[in-house]
Order: C-alpha cells, then structure tokens, then sequence
C-alpha cells in the first residue's frame, strides 16, 4: 500500500518559513561581487556546499537550515550566501504528521540571499539511509526523503509505501521488526507486544503468518521487494532509534 502526502496548509508556521531570509538575516539580491570559494565565522570555516544552522526568529526557536550555494563579496567587502532553505514538517503543507522523524528536514527549492552574520555553525543533512547508519545521532544530524516544492505545497515523491497493520510510512524513529514470514514490518504495539518482549524473542512471526501456516501448512506469500530505497527492509531484523 501507499499513502498520498496531505496538502492541508498550515498557515502560522509557513508564513513564518517564507519569512525566514528576513528574519534570519535579510533577504533580497546579491548585487554582483566576486564569488567566494569559502569563509570564517568566528574560529569556523564554511564553504559553498556546506549546510548550516541560521539565525532562528526568536530565541526560543529553532535555528533555520540551509546549503550554501554560492557566496559573493560585495564592493563593500560585506559576504553574502545564496542558500537554499531546508524545510521542518510542521513548515510545510499538511503539517508534522505520525510518521515524520524527530530530526526530519525537507528539501526546498526555495532560495534566498542572506547575510554572513545570519550564520550560525555548520550541520548534517544526511540521507536517511546514511542517518540510519550513524552509530550516534548528536544535536546537529538531520536527514531528508522528501522533496518539497515550496511555492505549489507539493512534495516529491509525492506517495510513500506503508507499513505494519497501521499503514503508516516508515518512521526511524520508531522501533519495528519484521515478520520472518511474509517479511512486513511491524511496531510492536501493533501486534500487542512491548519492545522488551520484542527484545526477548530468538524469532517473529505474526498473527496472519501464524495463521496461514496452521491452516495451509506454509508460510504467507513474502513481502514483495519494498520500491521503498529508505525504508526499513534494508535493515536488520529490528530497527528503529527509540529507546
């Protein structure tokens, strides 16, 4: 199965994210200069390519993100950044939903010029399977799947395989494990079990597995292979970063 992202709007946080060349620095055009390979905020050195943390709109905010494109010098020998913004789910069209990490970003085609002061310090946007592999996730990790076409509220893709018996996309966050049957995957809550006992188990099989082996003498037919490159079924047998 597959679910079509929502395009409800959510107004407060999106006016707010295509307000965020204004407030995180100022917005506008470059006005020619020199391109700029690289440069130095504070002790740290950034360069076109690198994705930062920005000045958020408030303190009690969280900071903006964004890649760096391109840098220019002005006469002025003042540095600005074309950027292109990284969107949080509850900034976008339909909200934060279930299945969206703690730490999930998408990527915009929105760009701006920003200031140099706007920057903050340097992070990573991983690929999600990349974001999965990290044996520690600190304060400044964060992983993209989507897409998102800011101007039309789209996102690419635009329909995302499901699983487990709560047809939800995959969220790496929670904690899942798979069917050793028809090879779905599962949060333990959905088939009535804690992740303790999950922990426990030498092997699963479901409840439709287990049923379809009592009456056939033989397992459910497998899990196609999963068209989903981000999903779980490129993992072990558990998953999942929730403790």
């Amino acid at each position: 199965g597959r679910v079509e992202l929502s395009r409800a709007t959510v107004r407060g946080t999106r006016e707010t994210a295509c307000r965020r060349a204004e407030m995180a620095g100022g917005s506008g055009s470059s006005k020619g200069g020199d391109r700029v390979q690289h440069f130095t905020v504070g002790k740290e050195k950034f360069r076109v390519g690198d994705t930062v943390t920005l000045r958020p709109p408030s303190v009690d905010s969280n900071p903006f993100i964004a890649r760096i494109h391109e840098v220019r010098k002005t006469k002025s020998n003042a540095l600005r950044l074309y950027v292109s913004w990284f969107y949080r789910p509850e900034e976008a069209r339909g909200g934060r939903k279930g299945f969206h990490g703690e730490k999930e970003l998408f990527q915009s085609d929105h760009f701006d010029w920003v200031t140099q002061d706007a920057v903050n310090g340097k992070c990573n946007v991983h690929s999600l399977r990349d974001y999965q592999s990290l044996d520690q996730v600190k304060e400044f990790d964060f992983f993209t799947r989507f897409s998102y076409l800011a101007a039309r509220g789209e996102f690419k893709p635009d329909r995302v395989p499901v699983y487990c018996l709560c047809e939800m996309p995959y969220n790496p966050d929670l904690f899942m494990i798979e069917c050793e049957g028809c090879e779905e995957w599962h949060h333990p809550e959905c088939v009535q079990l804690t992740r303790a006992e999950v922990e426990k188990m030498a092997h699963f099989v479901c409840a439709e597995c287990t049923k379809h082996h009592m009456k056939k003498g033989k397992h459910r037919t497998r899990r196609e292979g999963s068209d989903d490159p981000d999903g779980p079924s490129g993992k072990k047998r558990r998953t999942g970063r929730g403790e």
